[in-house]
């Protein structure tokens, strides 16, 4: 079975800078998508940024030029740097893997869930 487990959450002053990591653990398809979403209370869940095993990347506007989605595929960790944090980036932050085996099975994965607190 797949497990993602999140870190490095915890509380900031907007302008400074944390570093979330999301390990994998299990039998992990090598061609995969992985990222981050967050979620605050009453809003929807929203895309962060994404990585694949190829290394494309994708970020939501919000989060262009101060935010870094990198990967480590030996360790099998997704890693995001925040940079320039601002209070509404203040959510619940979710590590997702995302991927479809050869036979066409789909398979997506979330961990826990780690909190991000930025205050002003």
């Amino acid at each position: 079975q797949v497990q993602l487990v999140e870190s490095g959450g915890g509380f900031v002053q907007a302008g400074g800078s944390l570093r979330l990591s999301c390990a994998a653990s299990g039998s992990i398809f090598s061609i995969n998508t992985m990222g981050w979403y967050r979620q605050a209370p009453g809003k929807q869940r929203e895309l962060v940024a994404y990585i694949t095993s190829g290394r494309n990347t994708n970020y939501a506007d919000s989060v262009k030029g101060r935010f870094t989605i990198s990967r480590d595929n030996a360790k099998k960790t997704v890693y995001l740097q925040m940079n320039s944090l601002k209070p509404e980036d203040t959510a619940v932050y979710y590590c997702n893997l995302y991927t479809v085996s050869p036979g066409g099975i789909r398979y997506d994965y979330w961990g826990q869930g780690t909190q991000v607190t930025v205050s002003s």
